[in-house]
């Protein structure tokens, strides 16, 4: 068999051999693949002369064809070539091009696949000068698979964002880009893939060069393409440090392994009522440190990056005590922010501007209306929003919701049935919360809807996240640490990534004893005297490993406890904004706090406890208490 790599520099081989130089000559070589792309593979012999020797006699354009399927025969049998009627055709077989090898990965969706025969333009750097009509043939061809390419590669980097590998997705965009630098599609994947792995600044250098590169053609972006850029530039996501210590490996994100179907199911069920237009319930549910609230991120980050109106927030436990928090937060989350909202009354703005100063200054004429009651104002609001694209609201940690909210989304669930509304509620299965269990109870009855539920990383996952975060090991060793790391962290994601972490900064687990004492218990419930004493190791590595403006933030952080505001966090350390922000942002990128409008709190709790108990000194607790005007106890 003759196989063909035509996208790229041309490559031949014959069994598996390089081809030989007979067969390489331009006109045999073009002849060959010309009809390998043909109709069932059959041209007429006339058209075959016309196409190749058209600038010889007739005697000699028939000789020169005759030779070249001579050849052809040689090499690829004798039953290679059929000629009958004046026809000329190959036999099945014969010829295997990548093109069509990638058309069927492509049929099967493999875009993975699929995107690594994407090497270049087809039949780069070939030509036969003298075959004017092959030139014509080619310049179409080419023309062909360069779009072809980029939806490939555009496929290939939308699969890699949605298992939450946006680094590599939007490397895959920036090839797409590379073949077709005027590509609305491409360019649209390609901020976004940016967007998502936190790179918004080059995301919006990328949209300036983009847009200066349609002026220079006379162009100007289509609506979706400017819609995409307004959306990557009210992203908000942590930045990575903008430069490191030369003597130190530079901070990598960890990456969300093992979790590839479960955020696939994610974004299926957050994105059915936008299909259907009916409302849905979405739980994702696991034990603390199982990696819920990472999971939703990123989903949520995926969804507003397509043109969906997010709201979120993330419950703490003082939460429960204070009624209708968990709606005031999520009007602070993104809910305001939702195109189609001014049509909701004046009653219903009114009820969010008196208790929200954003909504206040946002709808100034709500202000003399009669405000309505939250619950109703939330519904109100949310049709509103939802009339005009659809909605998610999203709460993490929702096992803290206070009463008044919860009841209130249940009901905005059942009398907004008919809009593109999903409620995803992220909850651990401690407090126990008997609204939360009636939501659940209504799935498959009288409410659309699914449950997600996380469980520990087995070995397989462990594996593969072990292998992104320690690239230098080679499998013996990779195997050692997963195995040490499988017992010490139990299976638990946010464990795992601090082990792995310090090993990558240089501990050595080898020279530490001790194992999870009781792998059945949860981690809220494993108090840091009870962890394994690599886990407590690699949490003080990866402290010490921060800037020292970020270690004092997290210091005053774990002291002032959940929802730590910029403000108060500011007047506790008296640092300026900038400093503040840079170090939030570290803080954040490298996953130990996570935002929210009212403000920052731990990723884990557990992680908290380790640092008040190892990191805080007793006059450190005093002077940031003090400072941000709190009694010490």
């Amino acid at each position: 068999m003759i196989l063909c790599r035509t996208l790229g520099p041309i490559e031949v081989t014959v069994d598996g051999a390089p081809a030989p130089p007979e067969l390489l000559w331009r006109k045999h070589l073009a002849l060959l693949v010309y009809l390998a792309r043909s109709p069932r593979q059959t041209r007429s012999r006339e058209h075959l002369i016309g196409l190749l020797w058209a600038d010889r006699t007739e005697a000699a354009a028939r000789h020169s064809l005759s030779e070249a399927l001579r050849v052809l025969r040689r090499y690829a049998g004798a039953g290679s070539v059929e000629v009958a009627v004046g026809q000329v055709g190959l036999g099945p077989g014969v010829v295997e091009l990548d093109v069509d090898r990638l058309e069927a990965l492509a049929a099967a969706e493999d875009w993975t696949h699929a995107a690594e025969l994407v090497a270049g333009e087809f039949l780069e750097g070939f030509g036969v000068p003298d075959a004017g009509e092959f030139e014509d043939w080619l310049t179409t061809e080419r023309e062909h698979w360069r779009r072809r390419g980029v939806e490939v590669l555009i496929h290939c980097a939308d699969g890699l964002a949605r298992a939450a590998r946006a680094s590599e997705a939007a490397g895959v965009a920036a090839r797409a880009l590379a073949i077709e630098p005027t590509s609305e599609p491409a360019f649209r994947a390609a901020i976004r893939c940016l967007a998502l792995a936190g790179e918004r600044s080059r995301a919006l250098d990328l949209a300036d060069r983009f847009e200066h590169r349609l002026a220079e053609v006379g162009a100007q972006p289509a609506p979706e393409t400017h819609a995409m850029i307004q959306r990557v530039g009210r992203e908000r996501r942590a930045r990575p440090l903008a430069a490191e210590p030369v003597d130190e490996p530079a901070i990598v994100r960890p990456p969300l392994a093992g979790r590839g179907e479960e955020l696939a199911r994610m974004l299926e069920e957050a994105g059915r009522p936008g299909r259907t237009g009916r409302s849905a319930l979405l739980l994702v549910e696991g034990e603390p440190g199982v990696g819920k609230t990472r999971l939703l991120e990123e989903t949520l980050a995926l969804l507003r990056l397509d043109g969906v109106s997010v709201a979120s927030a993330r419950a703490v436990e003082g939460d429960r005590a204070q009624p209708w928090s968990g709606v005031l937060a999520l009007a602070r989350g993104g809910l305001i922010e939702a195109p189609g909202l001014a049509a909701a009354s004046g009653s219903a703005l009114a009820a969010f501007a008196q208790a929200v100063p954003e909504w206040a200054d946002r709808f100034p004429g709500a202000r003399g209306a009669p405000p309505a009651p939250l619950g109703p104002a939330l519904i109100e609001a949310v049709g509103a929003a939802a009339a005009e694209q659809p909605v998610v609201l999203a709460v993490d940690d929702a096992q803290w919701l206070d009463p008044d909210s919860a009841l209130a989304l249940g009901a905005m669930l059942r009398d907004l049935r008919a809009s593109p509304v999903t409620l995803a509620l992220a909850t651990a299965p401690f407090p126990p919360r008997p609204e939360l269990d009636e939501l659940r109870s209504r799935v498959g009855r009288d409410l659309d809807g699914g449950a997600v539920r996380l469980r520990r990383l087995d070995r397989t996952a462990l594996r593969s996240l072990a292998a992104e975060m320690l690239p230098g090991y080679d499998p013996v060793s990779l195997d050692r640490v997963v195995r040490r790391v499988a017992t010490d962290s139990a299976g638990l994601p946010l464990l795992a990534v601090e082990l792995l972490r310090a090993v990558a900064l240089g501990l050595d687990l080898g020279t530490i004893a001790g194992t999870w004492p009781e792998p059945l218990r949860t981690l809220d419930q494993s108090l840091p005297g009870d962890l394994p004493d690599a886990v407590v190791a690699a949490i003080r590595i990866a402290f010490r490993r921060l800037s020292a403006p970020a270690q004092r933030v997290l210091v005053s952080a774990a002291v002032l406890g959940d929802l730590a505001s910029p403000p108060v966090l500011a007047r506790a350390l008296e640092l300026d904004a900038d400093t503040l922000e840079r170090a939030l942002d570290e803080l954040e990128w490298q996953r130990w706090l996570v935002a929210e409008p009212r403000g920052y709190s731990f990723a884990a709790r557990i992680v908290r406890q380790v640092v008040q108990r190892d990191m805080v000194t007793p006059g450190q607790r005093r002077r940031v208490l003090e400072a941000a005007g709190r009694e010490s106890g």
